[in-house]
């Protein structure tokens, strides 16, 4: 039996951003749990000399590891892909898969055009999505409360729970203006939510996480504070899960749920719709 490989070499090669490769490959590999993967994006190989480079670097890769590189490819020029699927390693083109199938049922042929998914910024969906991204860091952590009749969503929660990095990826990935507030010990003390927010419940939705997961955050924020300690954590948790139940706030414990899975449930649970491709 061969000796068991540490990691495996994955790259992802393309005449463009590269992106498209990287984002399907690598919801391909989370499907093998205990398997380490060391992985590179290769972006922009759109000359022959590029794809000399690219082979080289692959097969020194198999080389050291003692193991087939994986090579996940949106090479849409014939030629430097057929040069790049001649390595010695597992090549997977994602143009082969599936944009040649849909030609055989749509009974067209496919512009074959390099970076077309990321090509004319001067679309209204790329205006939109900047548009978004401006409003959502204005929005961030409740430094205002103007606006908020324009909001997309507006997420709520304790301090450090996944609210911003959840907004920002709604303002990126799908150009939605999302705000967030935390939801704080005075907010408890009054028992209920901010005017400004009782005014917009309709767009609410709440994240809670695990209070040992919170502190463990907190701590590396401020170290050995009772902003941090587990005690703390317990009691903002529990008083916001009571309010936002109160409340009728929708809400997910973000403890082990990646950003695209809190983004994606968020989105169905306001029924929000994408809007960039």
């Amino acid at each position: 039996m061969d000796t068991p490989v540490t990691a495996r070499s994955v790259f992802y090669v393309s005449d463009g951003t590269g992106i498209t490769a990287e984002t399907l490959g690598h919801s391909l590999l989370t499907q093998f749990e205990g398997v380490r993967f060391r992985q590179a994006r290769i972006p922009f190989v759109d000359t022959p000399e590029k794809a000399h480079a690219v082979i080289q670097r692959i097969e020194e890769a198999g080389r050291s590891d003692g193991a087939k590189p994986i090579v996940f490819t949106t090479l849409v020029n014939p030629e430097l892909a057929q040069m790049v699927h001649s390595a010695n390693a597992l090549c997977l083109s994602f143009i082969e898969t599936f944009v040649a199938p849909m030609e055989t049922e749509l009974g067209v042929k496919s512009t074959h055009s390099v970076g077309r998914s990321h090509g004319s910024i001067d679309t209204s969906d790329y205006k939109n999505r900047i548009e978004a991204i401006n409003y959502t860091l204005a929005h961030d952590d409740g430094v205002t409360d103007r606006d908020l009749e324009t909001a997309d969503v507006i997420l709520v929660g304790v301090s450090r729970c996944g609210k911003t990095p959840t907004s920002l990826y709604l303002a990126m990935q799908f150009g939605l203006k999302a705000a967030n507030f935390p939801l704080i010990p005075e907010d408890f003390d009054r028992g209920r939510l901010p005017g400004t927010l009782e005014r917009h419940r309709g767009k609410l939705f709440g994240l809670t996480i695990q209070p040992e997961r919170l502190s463990q955050i907190r701590e590396e924020r401020r170290p050995n504070s009772r902003y941090a300690s587990l005690e703390n954590c317990r009691n903002e948790i529990r008083e916001a899960e009571k309010m936002m139940k109160r409340e009728g706030i929708r809400w997910l414990d973000s403890s082990t749920k990646s950003i695209e899975e809190i983004s994606t449930t968020v989105m169905q649970e306001i029924r929000l719709e994408k809007r960039v491709f």
